[in-house]
């Protein structure tokens, strides 16, 4: 891995703003360089929510992402902002339960995938957020789960949320298993 830059993107309260904490935490624990920037409307839930991840061996040179290597969008304003911002090549997780739409790019790889659904079915229904970080894992092994289960998880959710990581790391599982599936398909 040389570097992953990602925009994850969706509405406030979605949980956009954690997985790329949780992404840059982890990857700052396993001694990679990482950046972290978030960037948010005037609203806090249901305003518009993304952020730029970078987690690279080498030095970070810029922390906004223009050229994103992987993205995840959580809703139809984010697809429709997001999708051009992925290189050739890249990953696009899009969730299908809140985006009517599809993809016209033959040059990246685009994973749809009914987060919110999924998160009802690991019985947590906030935890779509964490079904898409799993799908994201899978697909670029950009950090370890335990690094996330074992240490971002406290450090981004706090202790007064630690009732949710059980079902938080099975929502993760359940995502890297719903991408291994979509890539057999591809």
């Amino acid at each position: 891995m040389a570097e992953e830059r990602m925009i994850i993107a969706g509405f406030g309260g979605q949980g956009a703003l954690a997985i790329g904490q949780i992404l840059a935490f982890s990857g700052m624990l396993e001694g990679k360089n990482v950046s972290w920037v978030p960037s948010y409307g005037p609203e806090m839930r249901g305003g518009t929510a993304n952020c730029s991840v970078t987690i690279s061996d080498d030095p970070v040179g810029s922390p906004i992402v223009t050229e994103a290597t992987s993205a995840i969008v959580l809703n139809l304003p984010s697809f429709t902002k997001f999708e051009s911002y992925v290189v050739p090549g890249g990953n696009l997780f899009v969730n299908a339960d809140l985006v009517n739409a599809k993809s016209t790019r033959d040059d990246i790889n685009v994973y749809y995938i009914n987060c919110d659904t999924e998160a009802m079915k690991v019985g947590n229904p906030k935890a779509s957020n964490m079904i898409m970080l799993g799908a994201l894992l899978e697909k670029t092994n950009i950090v370890k789960k335990e690094s996330i289960y074992d240490h971002a998880f406290l450090a981004v959710f706090h202790e007064d949320k630690s009732k949710w990581f059980k079902s938080n790391e099975e929502a993760v599982e359940r995502g890297m298993e719903i991408e291994r599936e979509q890539r057999a398909k591809m």
